[in-house]
């Protein structure tokens, strides 16, 4: 990995103390701003650089909460929604849950019968499972989310993928998936963890499941339901399916993020299980033209970077090219930082990377 700077995130009080900055799980550069997300809350964050051209430092955080523009599925609209991937396109600010199931963990106060009793425990929640698609609009000089939107005399509000098309119901009766919808995320089970958007083109990278090796990026082609136009609906593909499926040779690692680099995808990828590295980015070429293969590998794929990682902490799970993309760098985002990521005076720090 080649090194070209750190970056520090600075965050408000109010998401150290829903430890967000140690949670974070995606972003996605704006121009001066980057979008962030952390797994632990149902909230998207805005930070905005020192230096638009040359950026060390992101801070004056604003928080956005997603029910203030959609109906999340969940009783307490504040239930974490584990959020796992953003995009930027266009007028739109998208993102994604991880669908995923959960298993309780076992803690160090824990032994004997209480401890099986935690590991067999699994349990879902709602606001996981979301597709979301924001408004964004310039408010003081910034992209702001918004309830809706007009371009070219059309409006466009806030939207989000309804009940109709599930994803974990739809991936139910799939030949491939539809075994691994009732597993835990971090045991192998349906998790997904990041998104690109190209056009019409959705594409859901998943951590897990990886079968024989095999990741899987599912493809959307989401469309506002014209009589309720806060829902998102899915196109169906030419076999009848609502979705379309890829499989990446990633040599044997997940999705952990998808970060668009003109028709390329990069593809941040990781263990799908609950283990330290290897953690890879590679490139996905050709991903946004309009027929790209259902089997990616050899020549389509290509290793770029071998990231580091620790024992424990700094988990790679957000990519995101910043700059002038002639410049060719990635910022990476870690959950659970290793402490010396962690600056006396609150913020955390990022590292920018060379791609090849």
């Amino acid at each position: 990995m080649t090194l070209v700077r750190t970056v520090r995130l600075c965050f408000g009080d109010r998401s150290r103390a829903a430890t967000t900055h140690t949670n974070l799980s995606a972003v996605r550069a704006d121009g001066q701003v980057l979008w962030i997300a952390g797994d632990e809350t149902a909230t998207v964050e805005r930070l905005v650089a020192d230096d638009p051209d040359r950026p060390a430092e992101y801070a004056d955080e604003r928080t956005f909460r997603l029910a203030d523009f959609v109906a999340l599925p969940g009783a307490d609209a504040d239930e974490e929604a584990d959020i796992e991937g953003l995009a930027r396109t266009g007028h739109f600010l998208w993102a994604v849950g991880s669908h995923s199931l959960r298993r309780k963990r076992i803690k160090s106060h824990h032994d004997g019968a209480k401890a099986l009793r935690r590991l067999a425990r699994v349990e879902g929640q709602a606001n996981r499972q979301i597709l979301v698609r924001l408004p964004i609009a310039e408010v003081d000089g910034l992209p702001t989310p918004v309830p809706e939107i007009v371009v070219d005399g059309r409006r466009h509000r806030a939207a989000a993928l309804g009940p109709r098309d599930d994803l974990r119901r739809l991936l139910g009766g799939d030949e491939h998936l539809a075994a691994f919808v009732p597993i835990p995320g971090k045991d192998n089970g349906l998790d997904v963890e990041g998104i690109a958007v190209r056009g019409e083109r959705v594409y859901l990278g998943l951590r897990g499941p990886v079968l024989r090796g095999w990741a899987f990026v599912l493809e959307l082609r989401p469309y506002v339901d014209p009589d309720e136009p806060d829902r998102l609906r899915l196109t169906p593909f030419a076999d009848g399916r609502p979705y379309r499926k890829h499989v990446l040779d990633l040599d044997g690692l997940g999705v952990r993020d998808l970060c668009p680099a003109g028709d390329d995808l990069l593809v941040l990828a990781g263990p799908t299980m609950d283990l330290d590295g290897p953690v890879r980015i590679y490139r996905w070429h050709g991903a946004g033209r309009a027929e790209s293969p259902a089997v990616v590998r050899g020549a389509a794929l290509t290793r770029e970077v071998e990231l580091t990682y620790g024992e424990g902490d700094d988990h790679a799970e957000g990519l995101g090219l910043i700059g002038d993309p002639a410049d060719r760098q990635a910022l990476i985002v870690y959950d659970s930082p290793a402490a010396v990521r962690l600056t006396a005076d609150g913020a955390v720090v990022a590292d920018l990377v060379q791609l090849p």
